[in-house]
């Protein structure tokens, strides 16, 4: 087992999905409440990662943030660094990749809440702020609970995108999905094994409680 590698895994998840909550929770909001025809295009945007190839998005990404391109050059001379093959590339990778796992369960969350309770919060004198954190949030928590859980998940056991705009740098970028690859390569089956192991019995266990959670709430 490469505990570094595990490690690392566990960083990217826990970043990914805190940036995920901050910038999706706003993003599924507009998307359940607005009624801009064009609204279709955003959702479309979001949900490409789930059709495009990883290595397509990978490749894109590398592009978009080598030192050749202006947000790579604006990073470098900041930094002093570069994205691509980085903790930072990785993590945006993962963040883009993860997009729809999060988003599209944080709007079905939204749009399943009661417009009347909102606007009777309203109506009470209630700012449509403190009534989003104290009404529509709470509320919608378990889709934004899903999003979360599915989005953790899925950065876990990310790979293509990973190694695409990360490479395969022990301690730094080699994730537990790369290390598993890296194992095979070597035919060191004993430690690809044990790795597949335990993301094979952490995604079970955590859709699982996904599903217990949906059947009781439902009940």
């Amino acid at each position: 087992m490469d505990w570094t590698a595990l490690w690392l895994t566990l960083r990217v998840a826990c970043c990914s999905t805190a940036i995920l909550f901050l910038v999706g929770v706003p993003l599924a909001y507009w998307l359940a409440m607005t009624h801009w025809r064009g609204r279709f295009v955003i959702e479309a945007i979001v949900a490409l990662p789930l059709v495009l190839p990883p290595t397509v998005l990978g490749f894109y990404l590398l592009v978009a943030l080598g030192p050749n391109s202006p947000l790579g050059r604006w990073c470098l001379s900041l930094t002093g660094e570069r994205l691509p093959f980085s903790f930072a590339g990785i993590l945006i990778g993962s963040v883009l990749c993860n997009l729809p796992f999060a988003v599209r369960p944080f709007v079905s969350g939204f749009a399943g809440v009661n417009r009347r309770l909102i606007e009777a919060s309203w109506c009470l004198g209630v700012s449509k702020r403190a009534t989003f954190v104290r009404v529509t949030l709470p509320l919608a928590w378990p889709g934004i609970l899903t999003g979360l859980v599915l989005a953790f998940t899925h950065s876990v056991g990310e790979f293509g995108v990973a190694l695409m705009i990360g490479g395969n740098i022990p301690g730094v970028t080699r994730t537990l999905s790369i290390s598993i690859y890296d194992n095979v390569q070597a035919m060191d089956y004993a430690a690809a094994s044990q790795s597949a192991a335990l993301l094979l019995v952490f995604a079970f266990a955590m859709l699982c409680l996904l599903q217990a959670w949906g059947r009781r709430e439902w009940t």
